[in-house]
């Protein structure tokens, strides 16, 4: 067994016995709200001074040019998907995520194109988070991250098993492995475009803007995994899914 699984394995058990229980009762658990409020005004900052210029640079673009980086950048977060689809005994999600990668890498160009959506299969959109909440971790406290924006200790541990165990270096291409990191970037900021009035209401137009974007996160994230009865529309799009 190579290192990385090891370092993530060990990294699962100690995050597990280090996740803050939730007092009974408390829908949101913020123990740490003086710190996260530091870090939401950081990242409201951030955006202001460079993301939502660049997004909407993205935005005035014709789609043609923007939708293959995202496409590519799906794409390359697909071998990661079929690994969480195996480790939570999703079969059937994992092999629509397999077949997706096949196709786009190959008929799609690298996941230029997305062929695979177009004969109806859609990806199956998963990751580590929703791993550990399938083996039952609790949610933990709620937390903003640097650059990332809102989650929770469980989330916040996923994203870096996922990105510590990312099958892609063992199955890309060459162009996937070498412009995997920067497209999935660039998917980022033009998905921040595609949602910037959105984001822009929230960030600037909200009397609170951190507990509103911790409410629709956390509301969001709990409707995603089954884990309560949400009063999340169906059809509601997270403003924060892919940062």
């Amino acid at each position: 067994m190579s290192r990385a699984p090891i370092v993530s394995l060990i990294f699962v058990v100690l995050s597990i016995a280090a996740c803050t229980p939730a007092p009974d009762g408390v829908q949101i658990h913020d123990p740490f709200e003086a710190q996260n409020r530091d870090i939401h005004a950081f990242n409201v900052a951030l955006d202001r001074a460079f993301v939502r210029g660049a997004s909407g640079v993205s935005e005035a673009a014709p789609e043609e040019l923007t939708q293959p980086i995202v496409n590519f950048a799906d794409n390359v977060g697909l071998p990661g998907a079929v690994l969480n689809g195996l480790l939570q005994g999703d079969i059937g999600g994992a092999a629509t995520n397999t077949m997706r990668f096949v196709i786009n890498s190959t008929v799609g160009v690298f996941g230029l194109l997305d062929p695979a959506g177009a004969i109806g299969l859609a990806e199956e959109e998963t990751d580590f988070g929703e791993t550990l909440y399938v083996w039952g971790l609790p949610e933990g406290a709620y937390v903003e991250l640097p650059f990332y924006g809102p989650s929770t200790e469980r989330d916040a541990v996923g994203r870096i098993v996922d990105a510590i165990i990312d099958p892609l270096g063992r199955v890309g291409s060459a162009p996937q492995l070498e412009y995997g990191g920067i497209a999935r970037v660039a998917g980022q900021v033009v998905e921040r475009g595609r949602l910037g009035d959105t984001l822009d209401d929230i960030l600037y137009e909200s009397a609170d803007s951190y507990a509103q974007a911790r409410l629709i996160y956390l509301q969001n994230r709990r409707f995603e995994l089954g884990d309560e009865a949400s009063t999340t529309d169906e059809s509601f799009v997270d403003p924060f899914e892919d940062f």
